[in-house]
């Protein structure tokens, strides 16, 4: 479902009540709330509300925190989406340590962490790969997690998470792969802004062409929805 707001503080008010409903259903029907997070600047008029005014309406100790993707650098780098999000978010609210999962580990490769990672996804998931929520951003170029234009991770069938050397970045990445998004009961995409005008318009309305824009290829078994501002919907 295309949620289209007239403000991204109107858009991110929205994500946040769908976080809060997404938690509580979970906790309710069984015991604890599994979410993927996404990096960028896109979640932090959601993290303001979850952290102020919905803080009390959520059982942050039923928590387990994931993310959809990561660069290849220590939590403590700027750039991190785990770092981001622990000052932003987590930090302010009571989620026991030992539930958030950051996407990197000191000491091993993005290659051997992703594959440990999967066996922490096998443990804590419901049925090893069936997350409650996960939330997505997307970029001026279509892309989403690392799932970037003409890379081959776009087309992974059968690995739960990926990591890979990406040249234009020159850095590895780290990344939930499509077939375990499109398991998710909820995918919710956030993205805001005029430069995000025409990835949302082909993503939504062009033709199929996940090799450009590998946001195409999320298609979840559960619910889909978009949380975006006038200014990323103008085409539509």
């Amino acid at each position: 479902m295309l949620n289209i707001y007239q403000t991204k503080e109107e858009a991110s008010r929205a994500a946040a009540q769908h976080f809060v409903e997404r938690a509580n259903l979970a906790v309710e029907e069984h015991g604890k709330f599994t979410v993927a997070l996404t990096g960028g600047s896109s979640p932090a008029g959601m993290y303001d509300l979850l952290t102020t005014e919905f803080k009390e309406q959520v059982a942050w100790d039923k928590l387990f925190v994931f993310w959809c993707d990561e660069r290849w650098v220590p939590i403590e780098d700027d750039r991190s989406n785990a770092g981001n999000a622990f000052k932003d978010f987590l930090d302010k609210v009571s989620i026991p340590k030992e539930q958030i999962f950051p996407m990197y580990k000191d000491g091993v490769s993005a290659e051997e962490y992703a594959k440990e990672y999967s066996a922490i996804l096998d443990e804590v998931l419901e049925d090893g790969k069936t997350f409650d929520l996960i939330f997505l951003g997307m970029g001026d170029d279509g892309h989403t997690a690392s799932l970037f234009p003409g890379e081959k991770v776009i087309y992974e069938k059968d690995k739960k998470v990926d990591a890979y050397f990406l040249k234009p970045q020159d850095m590895y990445r780290i990344t939930l792969t499509a077939p375990l998004i499109n398991s998710a009961k909820s995918v919710a995409f956030i993205a805001f802004g005029a430069k995000k005008a025409d990835a949302l318009f082909e993503v939504i309305k062009g033709e199929k062409n996940i090799e450009k824009y590998p946001s195409q290829i999320i298609d979840p078994a559960g619910e889909l929805m978009w949380y975006v501002d006038k200014e990323a919907a103008a085409r539509i």
